[in-house]
């Protein structure tokens, strides 16, 4: 299967209140979403459209109304996004992108004992697989 298109940071924003609801109309996207910040219902639409066309969402008519529900799940999209953005800006690269996190972003002392534990479970995977 091709992969799916990038999202916009607006689309990410309504895939993720549809996430939250995990199904819903238009009008009941629009009320989340207009809870926290100012936003056209036609914008909405126009989101819900791309989505929908992007292979983001699903929909399925119930009576008269259209109900929105995700295709695709938030690891997935979050995978996807992630690998983008290394391919692109870190030409595909991770070392690079821990270390702009690490350096630029705040860390603090137990997100540090995070990111120990999880080299030391990728340790201990790489030490078993060469012992087979």
């Amino acid at each position: 299967m091709p992969p799916r298109p990038a999202l916009s940071k607006s689309e990410l924003e309504v895939a993720k209140a549809i996430w939250r609801l995990g199904s819903a109309s238009v009008g009941q996207i629009f009320e989340a979403l207009s809870a926290e910040r100012e936003i056209d219902y036609t914008t909405v639409q126009t989101y819900i459209r791309r989505l929908e066309s992007k292979g983001y969402l699903k929909v399925k008519r119930i009576g008269r109304n259209k109900i929105y529900s995700p295709k695709v799940r938030p690891g997935q999209v979050i995978k996807e996004t992630v690998d983008d953005l290394v391919d692109r800006v870190f030409d595909g690269e991770v070392i690079p992108l821990v270390r702009h996190l690490i350096q630029d972003r705040t860390v603090n002392a137990e997100q540090l004992g995070e990111l120990r534990r999880l080299i030391q479970d990728l340790e201990a995977e790489s030490d078993d697989a060469s012992a087979e």
